[in-house]
């Protein structure tokens, strides 16, 4: 089976050209890639017949679609399972605000048979898991990884591995993005990169960290790019280099990549929850939930009205979400303070005498800021859906975000 899928995909990289023929719109839709001697109507050729599937259609999918769609790749496939959220609009830009609340995929290929019609684009509204990734990415030459979490690229490094198929990698965070291509022409893949993944919480996300929106447009594009270069078979591609972005400082830079011969040989897919450690995150955490003390919203809001003074509220988000929406009487001692120890005697003077409820978005960062404050000896209790269910069960003119 792995080998009749690697004769594939090199079957499928170098199509029969004379089978491939364009029409006359497509000599004027393409008329200024054809013009270049670098594309030719031989690579316009390759572009059509070329297949590229995308995992995610949030911020790297969205740029990098639009543009494979415009550059006449012929056969596109689309990985998601997601809904179009309204805080996706800053960014994922192949979404339009019609389609808040509908799923991803749709609202993506929608976008894509605007720009054009004449592109295949097949759907897969479903997780990629290790059960379904080699016989979704079997039929596509070229990988493109748009995912924001650990266990999904390690899974699609290693069904491209498995596949002899080239991932297009790219991650974005705050201001910073990174791009390379992985298992391309014998070159180092994700596991060169990151042997291993970093402990579960120990990086934040786009959701808690935040994004600059037009990152994503950079590093995607740089992601089709990359795509359309290996089709039409033009060398220096980024296999082997890490491309580093800074959008604050407007620079690029590079590192060598390279193949590390102890690397461990991938020869089957496997749990990537359970190797990235999540299932023991969450059992530690949901520990953590059961040794402290919670109250709802509702018990809160109750509390407030009844004129109780004995007890004192910390948000522990960062000063820009406080400044975003906020529960009245807050005091904002952000968690990277209390993890310092500094927001620590801050909170132990704060809630002298007094019960302490603390709270954040959604009510994770909270427990670990009490979970760390109890080993100091500060008793507190958790606000169970944060200032999220504050917004949605009490006070909607609190902003969401």
């Amino acid at each position: 089976m792995g080998n009749a899928r690697i004769n594939f995909a090199i079957a499928m990289l170098n199509p029969n050209l004379e089978e491939i023929q364009l029409t006359k719109e497509e000599y004027q839709r393409y008329s200024r890639h054809i013009i270049l001697p670098e594309v030719g109507l031989e690579g316009q050729k390759r572009l059509k017949a070329a297949s590229v599937a995308c995992i995610g259609t949030g911020g790297l999918g969205s740029p990098l679609l639009l543009y494979l769609a415009a550059a006449g790749i012929g056969r596109i496939g689309i990985v998601d399972f997601d809904v179009v959220d309204e805080s996706n609009l800053q960014r994922q830009i192949i979404h339009g605000t019609p389609w808040v609340g509908k799923p991803k995929i749709h609202s993506a290929k929608n976008r894509i048979l605007e720009i054009n019609p004449t592109c295949q684009v097949d759907l897969y509204e479903t997780r990629l898991t290790s059960e379904n990734a080699l016989d979704i990415l079997a039929p596509y030459d070229i990988i493109i990884d748009g995912t924001d979490n650990f266990p999904t690229r390690y899974l699609t490094n290693d069904a491209c591995v498995l596949l002899n198929k080239p991932n297009v990698y790219g991650s974005i965070f705050r201001f910073e993005g990174q791009a390379t291509v992985f298992n391309y022409q014998g070159g180092p893949n994700y596991r060169d990169l990151f042997p291993e993944p970093p402990p579960p919480g120990l990086v934040p996300s786009c959701a808690e960290g935040g994004v600059l929106g037009v990152l994503c447009g950079i590093i995607g594009t740089i992601q089709a790019t990359e795509a359309i270069k290996m089709i039409l078979g033009a060398p220096n591609t980024l296999s082997g280099r890490l491309l580093l972005y800074n959008a604050l400082d407007m620079s690029f830079r590079e590192m060598k990549l390279r193949s590390n011969p102890q690397r461990p040989i991938i020869e089957k897919l496997v749990d990537y929850e359970q190797f990235c450690g999540i299932p023991q995150a969450k059992a530690e955490e949901a520990k953590r939930q059961m040794q402290l003390q919670e109250m709802t919203v509702q018990d809160l809001k109750a509390l407030m009205d009844s004129g109780a003074a004995d007890f004192v509220l910390v948000d522990v988000r960062n000063p820009n979400e406080y400044e975003i929406a906020k529960i009245p009487g807050s005091i904002l001692v952000p968690l990277p303070d209390i993890e310092s120890g500094a927001g620590v005697e801050k909170i132990r003077t704060l809630a002298s005498g007094d019960r302490l409820i603390a709270h954040c978005k959604m009510g994770g960062r909270s427990a670990k800021a009490l979970g760390i404050l109890k080993d100091a000896g500060i008793e507190g209790t958790n606000l169970k859906g944060g200032i999220l269910a504050w917004s949605r069960e009490v006070d909607a003119s609190v902003p969401e975000y």
